[in-house]
């Protein structure tokens, strides 16, 4: 059988997230890879709980088609879970998501066309790569340093592509850098999107996760002129497998988005709302993200630890202050993979720089993640990986 994909499905059976989930499942295998979560705090017994008494109080209702842009329940948490980045609204400016990977999706299918320009930091998020290019996405990627994404490099791609649809970016802990964009170039940053009328997507999983330095507000809570789209989720800070993501814009934009959601899969489950709302409702929240940044700080520290014990000493790395990533350069390799493949030898997996690139890769470069490897590994998982780096700069 000859099948006849469409323009959208990938040319290659290269999966990259595929290969993540793949050896963070295997257990010879220590992974530096996934953005997985510490699943030891995963609170099972407080949200059994939450579902026990929504079956028992809202049964018929979890069980039920329900309203495409999120049951009232959740909303009203998501508002004022959007108090802490200093967005001040209200449910009719928030709809629910099938986690944040359907956010990016469905801005993907609503803003572009084929040969439509995505501006995005150099490196980006691998999978909101993959999703934008299967809407056609033309990408023109804005070089980063240690405080973002800088401001001169973003206008001068405003200049040169002034039909440009979309700025998306991770301003806080960013993935897969770990970098924080600065308060003067997110003011800089909706300063042009105003002047060169671009929309905004920002995107922030990470932003709850901060063991040092100091809050900085969203980009969306400075927007004055609807340039800003916001995406948040409960993957990082509750649990990914309930599938919970939200977007928040003016109404009118909120509408567009419950359509298209229709089109993909009616509503999100009914029934993770209601016990994610009710699991809010029975339990602080806050206390348990303390918990989560603690022990992601202490893991981080010993990575960091390592890497400066055990790595080469003209390798540098991003220096994070919260989330989940740290970001690696490695000078004088020309084929990352090589170095995938000599860390996989030892056992060891990180995830090659090339997928977070829209068009040109930096060789050498790769992504290290810190929140699910147990304390006792790391030490040992980095010295491996050190062997693996002199082999490939050999």
């Amino acid at each position: 059988m000859k099948y006849h994909f469409s323009d959208r499905v990938p040319k290659t059976d290269v999966d990259p997230v595929g290969n993540i989930l793949k050896v963070a499942g295997d257990p010879k295998v220590m992974s530096f890879a996934g953005g997985l979560p510490a699943p030891e705090l995963f609170p099972v017994e407080q949200v059994k709980k939450a579902a026990d008494k929504v079956f028992d109080t809202k049964g018929p209702s979890a069980l039920q088609y329900g309203s495409s842009q999120g049951v009232p329940e959740l909303r009203n948490v998501i508002v004022d879970r959007l108090k802490i980045d200093g967005i001040n609204t209200d449910v009719d400016h928030v709809m629910v998501a099938t986690g944040s990977q359907q956010s990016i999706d469905l801005t993907g299918k609503m803003f572009l066309d084929e040969g439509s320009v995505v501006i995005v930091e150099n490196p980006t998020y691998l999978t909101a790569v993959d999703v934008f290019r299967s809407y056609g996405a033309h990408f023109v990627g804005v070089d980063m340093d240690e405080d973002g994404m800088r401001m001169d490099a973003l206008e001068q791609a405003l200049k040169d592509n002034p039909t440009a649809r979309l700025i998306y970016t991770i301003p806080t802990f960013q993935n897969p850098t770990g970098r924080t964009m600065t308060l003067d170039r997110r003011k800089k940053l909706l300063e042009l999107a105003v002047k060169y009328d671009v929309m905004v997507l920002e995107d922030n999983p990470y932003g709850a996760i901060r063991w040092e330095g100091e809050n900085l507000p969203s980009l969306k809570s400075m927007d004055t002129t609807d340039h800003v789209i916001y995406m948040g989720t409960l993957s990082k800070i509750l649990s990914p497998g309930l599938r919970l993501g939200w977007v928040v814009a003016e109404p009118k934009l909120i509408k567009k988005y419950m359509m298209m959601k229709q089109s993909a899969d009616l509503h999100t489950d009914s029934l993770a709302q209601y016990i994610a709302a009710e699991y809010f409702a029975e339990n602080d929240i806050d206390e348990h993200v303390q918990a989560i940044t603690a022990l992601y700080h202490k893991r981080e520290q010993i990575m960091m630890a390592a890497i400066d014990k055990y790595f080469p000493k003209n390798v540098t790395h991003s220096n994070p202050e919260g989330g989940m990533f740290l970001w690696v350069m490695v000078p004088g390799v020309d084929d990352t993979q090589k170095l995938f493949d000599a860390a996989l030898e030892r056992n060891v997996a990180i995830v090659p720089g090339d997928p977070f690139f829209g068009n040109e890769t930096i060789p050498g470069t790769f992504r290290m993640n810190y929140s699910n490897t147990p304390e006792e590994k790391i030490d040992d998982g980095v010295k491996r990986l050190a062997e693996a780096i002199r082999e490939v700069m050999a």
